[in-house]
């Protein structure tokens, strides 16, 4: 993101990309993009969540009293200070789990993210670049199928059908279904651009189309990119939660949603164990909240006027 910035009296030359940067790109001469996303609350305290949650998962070792997968306890054991929210009918420290279970949800929302956010970039940007022409056609056809598609059924097709599951595939299979929404937004950005001084010069200059469209327009739609990145990794950490819960998520694996699925198999509900029902969904819910609030964050990087209210 920081590609984007322009540094407060820096030298202007002329046919500088700089010159032709979006209104809120051209804030960032005021303030850097990470003080602008730490001046607004919402944004402040969804990092300050997130951040929680990576230490949790980087130190999970340190901090669970077991491993997530051991379940060798004694079944139903009520909250004391050896189980902090007591044992699964299986015999599996809940916390445990709950703390190894932000390893899953953090890495499939990073690279699910990344996935989506790097083909919704290739295809947009390229179907914006090539406008009206057959490179558009093709990639516009592309997207529109994908838009159209209900993501949901064809995820449950890919994972029920494939011979291994486990993180990997979920990642992949998030990643080819949810990016076609943020490439129609990114085509539409890119078409205001397409035709600015800068990218003319750069024609002039003998670049290619990939140089321009990923080193001279790329660089004014860093708030957009951003944006999309988050939305996508929120999106791919309740999609990883959905399909565990279904049964289709690793089984090798502790997730939050493993978690919700084995508590609704075993009638966690029905035993009392409100524990191993609330704790997941409640650090899941937790967990969305903090990216939804940092995209409030990010909206100040491309819209200066909400900087007003922030």
């Amino acid at each position: 993101m920081t590609a984007g910035i322009v540094q407060t009296g820096s030298e202007e030359r002329p046919g500088d990309a700089t010159d032709e940067r979006s209104e809120g790109d051209a804030g960032y001469s005021q303030q850097r993009w990470w003080q602008l996303l730490w001046s607004n609350t919402k944004a402040r305290v969804g990092i300050i969540l997130l951040l929680a949650f990576v230490l949790v998962a980087v130190f999970a070792p340190l901090i669970a009293p077991y491993e997530g997968t051991r379940s060798d306890f004694e079944a139903l054991l009520p909250v004391s200070g050896d189980h902090l929210l007591g044992t699964t009918s299986q015999g599996a420290d809940i916390f445990s789990q709950l703390v190894y279970g932000s390893r899953v949800s953090l890495a499939v929302g990073l690279f699910g993210g990344l996935v989506s956010t790097a083909i919704a970039l290739v295809i947009g940007m390229w179907s914006g670049y090539k406008e009206g022409t057959v490179v558009d056609d093709v990639l516009s056809f592309i997207t529109n199928v994908a838009i159209v598609v209900p993501v949901l059924p064809l995820m449950i097709v890919l994972i029920a059908y494939s011979e291994v599951r486990g993180i990997p595939l979920i990642v992949f299979v998030i990643g080819v279904t949810s990016w076609a929404g943020h490439a129609r937004a990114k085509r539409s950005q890119i078409i205001t651009l397409r035709n600015r001084d800068f990218v003319t010069a750069a024609k002039f200059a003998g670049e290619g189309s990939g140089r321009i469209i990923f080193r001279e327009i790329m660089p004014s739609m860093t708030s957009l990119v951003a944006a999309g990145f988050v939305g996508a990794s929120t999106g791919a950490i309740g999609a990883e939660a959905g399909l565990s819960f279904l049964g289709l998520g690793d089984p090798n694996s502790i997730s939050w949603g493993t978690m919700l699925y084995q508590a609704d198999s075993q009638g966690a509900v029905g035993q009392g164990l409100w524990a191993w029902v609330l704790a997941p969904g409640l650090v899941l819910a937790l967990l969305i909240t903090s990216l939804t609030f940092i995209n409030f964050g990010v909206d100040l990087l491309s819209n200066p006027h909400l900087r007003e209210d922030s």
